[in-house]
Parts: C-alpha cells; structure tokens; sequence
C-alpha cells in the first residue's frame, strides 16, 4: 500500500500510534497519473496537498510574453501543490504538471484540517512540513538573486542528481532562472 511509504516517511522524525496510521489510510487517496498530465490548474483553488511516491513534479506559470516559467520542480519523496493558495484556499497562478509518471497520495484541504485536528502527531509533521517550505522558498529566493547560474545548477545536480534523468533540460533551466542556451553551455563547461 502506498500509504505505508507516508508512514515511514512519517516515522522517521515522528513516532505514530496505531490510531495515526489509521487515520492515514483514511485521508490520503494513492492515485497514478501520466506523465505530461496537468493535476491542478492556474485559476483554481488548489484541491489536493499531495505526498510523492514516485515521479517529478512541477509547479509553473505563463510570464507576460506568454512563456512558461518553471518555479518549482520536486525531488521524491516529499509534499508538493502550490502551498500558500492550498493553505489559504485561494486561486493560484500555477499549473502543477506531472513531468513523469507520478504514483501520488493526496489529500484535501478539508480532510488535511479533519486528521491534523484528530492525530498531535499529523499536526505537528505538518507543521514542520510547511516550515520546511518556508525555509526552501526563503533560501532558493536568496540563491537566484546571489548565487551564479553555474552554481545554482552545481548546487542543483549535487543535491539532486536524479533530476537531471527525469526532467526536461529546459525545465531545469527555467527553474534555475537562465535560458536553456545559457545552461546548455554551464553544462559543456564542466564536461
């Protein structure tokens, strides 16, 4: 089951009673989506907080001359939706898109505020959870406004190497705030 991968994921900074477990198998739903496949849309309320099993994610939108801005891709296994128009309810300017295929477990704001209000130990993960978004934001925000393209993208591939096997290169590009040309040649430099 793939809500044993949450509980795991879970159990490994926060014990779980057995009533916790539970309680995850009831809120969090396992879906599988193509890849390609766009699972929340710009314009809406973001409807599910998903966990990743399996598969790359990305969070992106349309700048002013109508291309794609990619402002967030994920690295398994962790949370992923446009957090504050999840936590807020209020409509994103981000598409979140399925890049491969993606075994997921998600869960509505609703259902999210029912089992934090039922389980301590699913309030305080969460908690930490979208601390630890805050802090990403904050930091990846202060690394394109200091850090070089090169080292935004060494950082990158250091941290997660897998990204490179699993998303587009103008993906990374976008993400990395530079053009793909631009990464391209990063890239043949340190080859």
């Amino acid at each position: 089951m793939m809500q044993q991968k949450l509980i795991d994921f879970i159990q490994s900074g926060h014990p779980l009673s057995p009533i916790d477990k539970d309680l995850i198998f009831q809120y969090f739903e396992p879906v599988l989506f193509p890849k390609n496949r766009i699972i929340e849309e710009a314009g809406k309320v973001p409807e599910y907080l998903y966990y990743i099993i399996s598969g790359y994610l990305r969070l992106f939108h349309y700048n002013e001359n109508g291309d794609e801005v990619t402002t967030h891709i994920n690295c398994p296994p962790g949370f992923f939706t446009s957090y504050f128009n999840f936590v807020n309810t209020t409509k994103s300017n981000e598409n979140v898109e399925c890049i491969t295929e993606c075994e997921l477990l998600r869960i509505t704001k609703t259902d999210l505020d029912a089992l934090t209000s039922r389980s301590e130990a699913m309030k305080n993960f969460s908690i930490e959870v979208f601390q630890k978004s805050i802090v990403y934001n904050e930091t990846r925000s202060n690394e394109l406004a200091t850090l070089s393209g090169e080292k935004r993208y060494r950082k990158l591939i250091e941290n997660y190497p897998g990204i490179l096997h699993n998303v587009p290169i103008t993906y990374i590009a976008s993400f990395l705030g530079m053009k793909p040309e631009s990464l391209s040649r990063i890239r043949r430099k340190l080859i």
